[in-house]
């Protein structure tokens, strides 16, 4: 055997038990040192340990494991540190409304993050009647639709690459990403219209709770109707959520505190039999202030809703499953866990996330508070002066938006068996109190953030806040 080759395994074999910065060191000090601390084999394997996933599309040909490592740690160092020359920010100016919602048509994933180039699209909805896409990085105008009644939201489906939107009427219309050319229309004739997307295999859907308490569902470009079901008679249905298996859509209200959410099965809603109404069942709690599925499970629900004492509120945690036997159907929603919330009394305006299988983030007023899935407080911020307008929770970072024309950025730290901890890192500021009311939507990507700014002259601005390495 060759003493060199020899040397070379040994070398590589040791170099594994160093952090990359020990790595980078090992580099001057000899040829046979830096030969073995070149090895991609032992950059790879850093990438995979840091980030969980990882594969060579995300690098490129032209790159090697060694300088997406570096580049990617130099990114997140920016936007963990957020300091002045980290990032750009762009002021978005066009509408002439309020902004009622912010979405990306195309963003940087987590999970493949281009760290060379990025070249994000978001689209914003405003009351002047107009829906608008933007280039986050460079701060432009891409397109903006012909104007209509006001606009009242917004979601995206950054696969097909289309907008849909709603107005005061109830008109639903969808917006071809790349231009903004409109695809397709219908009309819910309801004054308030809630927006889920979501796709089962191959197959494209659109449910809208409206003013009257109904959820009607929509499928394919052409926007064509499946379904209808009444939820929450007289009570706008403001809730409405998707399961992670695409099996459940979960429905309800929060301006009532007696009235139940439902769990629907999606397959009633995207394919009824005649003559059957969509299989549904309540969620056994009073109320609902809101509500979460958990990412990683299939459909795993949480709820923050009252107790049996008057301002007292818990958060519930069920699992939904279907039960068939030879003569019925049936929704089953099993208790999981259950925890008072402490303070007890919210405000309105609850912002509720999850991360992961055990991260439950939650938001009213001006505080920021991380529950384990089993009730446990792990964190506490109170950084806003006024109330949290907004959240935005991602696998690296949690943004909020604040009344007090802040955004804070926390990052999340792993403690190795502890789990996971959120710290607070850093403000950005969106401008003077003299121009503006402060943020009111908050959006991001893995290198990007865009929110918006309330003018007191009743036109927000969009804040683009971008991270390069």
């Amino acid at each position: 055997m060759d003493p060199c080759s020899l040397i070379s395994d040994c070398l590589i074999e040791i170099f594994t038990f160093l952090t990359e910065e020990d790595l980078l060191c090992a580099t001057s000090v000899c040829k046979d040192w830096h030969e073995a601390a070149e090895t991609p084999w032992l950059w790879r394997r850093l990438c995979l340990q840091r980030w969980s996933f990882c594969n060579l599309a995300a690098v490129g040909s032209e790159q090697s494991w060694k300088s997406y490592f570096l580049r990617r740690s130099q990114l997140e160092r920016k936007m963990t540190k957020g300091r002045s020359g980290g990032y750009t920010c762009k002021s978005l100016r066009g509408h002439t409304g309020r902004v009622v919602g912010v979405a990306y048509l195309r963003g940087n994933s987590s999970q493949l993050p281009d760290v060379w180039s990025s070249s994000a699209v978001v689209c914003s909805a405003a009351t002047d009647g107009t829906v608008r896409a933007w280039n986050v990085q460079k701060g432009e105008l891409l397109w903006r639709s012909p104007v209509q009644d006001p606009l009242t939201g917004i979601v995206v489906d950054e696969k097909q690459e289309v907008v849909i939107t709603s107005d005061s009427t109830g008109l639903i219309k969808m917006w071809q990403g790349h231009t903004g050319l409109e695809l397709a229309s219908f009309s819910t004739a309801s004054s308030h219209c809630t927006l889920l997307q979501y796709n089962i295999n191959n197959d494209w859907f659109l449910t809208v709770g409206t003013a009257q308490g109904s959820v009607c569902t929509l499928a394919d470009v052409t926007l064509t109707k499946k379904s209808s079901l009444m939820v929450c008679d007289s009570f706008k249905v403001n809730v409405l959520l998707v399961s992670p298996d695409k099996k459940w859509i979960v429905a309800g209200t929060k301006d009532s505190d007696d009235l139940s959410p439902k769990v629907i099965y999606s397959e009633s809603l995207t394919s009824p039999l005649e003559d059957e109404d969509p299989l549904s069942q309540s969620v056994p709690v009073a109320g609902c202030q809101a509500a979460v599925f958990i990412p990683t499970q299939p459909a795993r629900l949480a709820v923050i809703h009252h107790t049996g004492r008057r301002g007292n509120n818990a958060l519930t945690v069920f699992d939904v499953s279907i039960k068939k036997t030879k003569y019925k159907t049936e929704i089953q929603v099993q208790q999981v866990e259950s925890f008072p919330l402490n303070p007890n009394s919210f405000s309105s305006g609850v912002l509720l996330e999850a991360r992961s299988s055990n991260y439950i983030v939650l938001s009213a007023g001006d505080q920021l508070w991380v529950y384990s899935l089993k009730g446990i407080l792990l964190a506490n911020f109170r950084d806003h002066t006024r109330p949290i307008t907004s959240m935005c929770v991602d696998s690296f970072r949690v943004v909020t938006a604040s009344q007090d024309l802040s955004l804070r950025v926390l990052t999340w730290r792993s403690h190795g068996d502890l789990g996971l901890t959120l710290e607070s890192q850093y403000h950005l500021l969106g401008g003077s109190h003299s121009m503006s009311r402060g943020f009111t939507h908050v959006a991001c990507d893995y290198s990007s953030i865009v929110a918006s700014v309330e003018g007191n002259d009743g036109k927000d601005v969009l804040k683009a806040y971008s991270f390069t390495s």
